[in-house]
Order: structure tokens, then C-alpha cells, then sequence
């Protein structure tokens, strides 16, 4: 499958990964300062943005994992073992990777996965769905109505601690793709369980915001029963999608990541 993606500056490979029904404009807050300081790679996943709809099969969380490794595996220089980071869907994507072994590190803002029971996992899929449904009544004067800054702050408080940073044109834009989006149901019914350990030599990272109504913070307590080594970061003033809400110190978290990554694979060719 070609998945739609850009590629920004130069250094390290860094494969950031949108969540689900959004798409990787979701980074251009972070972008330019990243790529300061490594070749940043943004894709859209299957059946999201510009990339072709996910084909059949019964578990989309994992069917997207297979052709997200192959994807970054097309996008990394030869001899090299890119990094990812990834928000929501995205970040159990880039743990599901790191499982995998197919990447040198992995940063999860918010990700997937960490529900503390089926009535957490619940919750979540009902909120998207009742977020979807008004989504699709405003369908008619979508961009209209979210031109006013109460009701985009409030349609967009699930997602941002700081919803009036958010134009009313990217507003519409990813209003619709909550509507429209066929893909979510499928992976809302996913199995979200990873392949396996993440081996210790792989750094992993773990960013939760504090006001995260989509995956609550409480969330992130889950972090060290499943990864014991994860490094893991709390933003209190952050939401959903970090990005937008505190930019410069998503931008923090990432190169630290991929820095850790870089001295641990340094160490392993030194050893060698």
C-alpha cells in the first residue's frame, strides 16, 4: 500500500504517527523544530487523510501495525533503524513496532491500549461515536457554526486543553473526518493487545496529559506493569493531542526519545 507522507530536515530518522480519524497535519505544530534536528517522516495511516482505505480483515489495529512496518522500513536509509512516535491509535502503533523490534525506539503520547478494564475501553469507544453523531448532524453548516469560538472550544475540548489555538478551517476539517471516517469502527473494535515484550534495550517513552478526556490520565498508571523500563512523562496541562496544547515540550519528549535510542545503539556498536 503507498501511504501519503512527507518527509521534513535531516538526521536521524523520526516516523511520527497521527491517532485515529485524524491525519499528519496533526504534527505541524512540532514540525519545524523537529526537524532542526532529525529527518521527520509524517504519514497518513490507511484510511486516513490522503492514504488508500485498509482492505479487509479482522483486527484493523493489527492489519495497520503490518503495513506501518513496511512502510517504515521503505522509508528508512539503508543501515539505519528509524525511531517513531505516535499520539493515541499512533502511539500503540509505535509500541506495537517497538515490539516488534522494527524500530530503535519508540515515544507514545496518550496511546491506545492502556484501558484498566472493558468498561474503560467502553467509555471510549462511546464517546467517539456520540462525538461522530453530532459530527455528522452539523455536517450542513459545519464551518459556520465553528467559526464561533465557544462552540469550537467546546466541540474540541475532548481532544485540546486549548481548543481556541485551532483554526476553524482545521476544525471543519477534522469534524469531517470524525463524521465521515470509515475506518474507526474497525479499529474501535480491535484487539489491542501488543505482540510482545519490548525488549529493555529499546527506550520507550510515555507521554499522558493531565486533561486528556478521550484517555484519561489515570490511564498511564498501567504504563510500568507493562513496559517496567518505560520512561513515563505526565503533561498536567495537556490534552488528547498534545501537540497543539504544549508544542515545545512535545517537541522535548520526542528528541529526548530518539536521543536515549541514539546513545544506547552507540553503546551496542561500541561494545561490538
Amino acid at each position: 500500500m503507498d501511504l501519503a507522507y512527507q518527509i521534513y530536515g535531516e538526521g536521524p530518522t523520526l516516523v511520527l504517527v497521527h491517532g485515529v480519524v485524524h491525519r499528519q497535519q496533526a504534527w505541524s505544530p512540532v514540525i519545524a523544530k523537529l526537524a532542526e534536528h532529525r529527518r521527520v517522516v509524517t504519514v497518513d495511516l490507511p484510511g486516513h487523510g490522503l492514504s488508500p482505505q485498509l482492505g479487509e480483515g479482522d483486527n484493523a489495529a493489527h492489519m495497520m501495525a503490518d503495513i506501518l512496518e513496511r512502510f517504515v522500513d521503505e522509508v528508512t536509509p539503508h543501515g539505519e533503524r528509524a525511531h517513531i512516535a505516535g499520539n493515541s491509535l499512533g502511539g500503540w502503533l509505535s509500541l506495537e513496532l517497538a515490539a516488534r523490534g522494527a524500530v530503535a525506539s519508540a515515544t507514545a503520547l496518550s496511546p491506545a491500549g492502556f484501558w484498566v478494564n472493558s468498561l474503560d475501553e467502553r467509555r471510549t469507544v462511546e464517546t467517539f461515536r456520540s462525538l461522530r453523531f453530532v459530527s455528522r448532524l452539523l455536517s450542513p453548516v459545519r464551518l459556520e457554526v465553528l467559526r464561533n469560538p465557544v462552540v469550537r472550544g467546546a466541540a474540541l475540548a475532548p481532544f485540546f486543553s486549548r481548543p481556541w489555538r485551532i483554526s476553524p478551517e482545521d476544525a471543519a476539517a477534522d469534524a469531517a473526518s470524525l463524521a465521515n471516517n470509515v475506518t474507526a469502527e474497525r479499529v474501535a473494535e480491535s484487539d489491542f493487545t501488543l505482540s510482545g515484550p519490548i525488549d529493555s534495550s529499546v527506550p520507550v517513552t510515555v507521554q499522558w496529559g493531565g486533561l486528556d478526556f478521550i484517555l484519561p490520565v489515570y490511564q498511564a498508571l498501567r504504563v510500568r506493569g507493562v513496559f517496567p523500563h518505560a520512561r513515563l512523562v505526565v503533561m498536567p496541562f495537556a490534552g488528547h493531542v498534545p501537540m497543539n496544547d504544549v508544542p515545545d515540550a512535545v517537541v522535548s519528549v520526542l528528541l529526548e526519545g530518539s536521543s536515549a535510542a541514539s546513545a544506547t545503539e552507540s553503546q551496542h556498536a561500541s561494545a561490538a
